[in-house]
């Protein structure tokens, strides 16, 4: 006899297999179903059952697996007929996720519903290159931002955000990068420090740093493309050496257990 039927929505964090809840992975174990999107670090699935269905519902390339209505179909559907279907999404699904619209739609055929949240690549991805998107006197807010709307045109935020002091973290916005320099450039920003990292907290992350008047001749150096985040602001001229206070770190962490013997 299958268990209820149940819809888990699940933040499968930013990249790196290991920046994931003990929530999250417990419910990927418990699932029957998986449905898992395309920056879904596909080693978590090693963590589900054997016997679990695992389907991949993502987009890549412009291509997609499964329109938005069909994902929700299907999530209704494994749900009723195997039990437990767990919706497994990049980064927080609340964030640009559609992670309410599955929960809204599983809810209309009395499934139950819960939702694991997840580390945001908004804030994870920029921490990982040391960019803090707030830092006393360079940033007393951040706003994050869709690139790209549902009608593919540049989002009206932006504009908006470039009038502020504030770090400005755009998603899904490669492909709006030349309106988004000239958006800033429009504000008297050409300046302004930019920051692009493509496949943040993976090892295949790149970096390109440069201000609204340098970063595309940069991006085009460093061939950046999708999935890509850009950080706009004062904080990323605050960026800080990691690998040096790791080395740092190392050291002492030597220096200490030397002096203990």
């Amino acid at each position: 006899m299958k268990s209820t039927a149940k819809l888990t929505v699940v933040g499968a964090g930013p990249g790196d297999v290991e920046l994931i809840t003990l929530k999250a992975l417990k419910a990927i174990a418990s699932a029957d179903v998986i449905l898992y999107d395309a920056l879904v670090n596909e080693s978590l699935l090693e963590h589900a059952s054997s016997k679990a269905e695992l389907i991949f519902v993502g987009k890549r390339k412009g291509c997609y697996a499964y329109h938005q209505d069909q994902i929700n179909e299907l999530i209704v559907d494994r749900a009723l007929r195997y039990g437990h279907v767990v919706r497994l999404k990049g980064g927080d699904p609340f964030v640009f996720g559609r992670g309410a619209e599955e929960i809204e739609y599983a809810r209309d055929y009395a499934i139950e519903v819960a939702v694991v949240p997840g580390i945001s690549s908004s804030i994870a991805v920029p921490a990982y290159q040391g960019i803090p998107v707030t830092k006393r006197h360079a940033s007393e807010s951040f706003w994050v931002i869709t690139g790209t709307t549902r009608s593919h045109d540049i989002s009206g935020d932006i504009a908006l955000a470039a009038k502020s002091t504030a770090t400005v973290v755009i998603l899904m916005g490669m492909g709006k990068l030349s309106e988004i320099v000239q958006v800033f450039s429009k504000e008297g920003k050409s300046e302004t420090a930019v920051a692009i990292i493509q496949d943040g907290t993976t090892p295949k992350e790149k970096v390109g740093i440069g201000t609204i008047s340098t970063i595309e001749a940069i991006v085009e150096k460093k061939q950046l493309s999708s999935p890509a985040i850009i950080v706009i602001g004062e904080v990323v001229n605050q960026r800080v050496d990691l690998s040096g206070l790791y080395a740092k770190a190392d050291f002492a962490s030597l220096k200490t257990r030397s002096e203990t013997y």
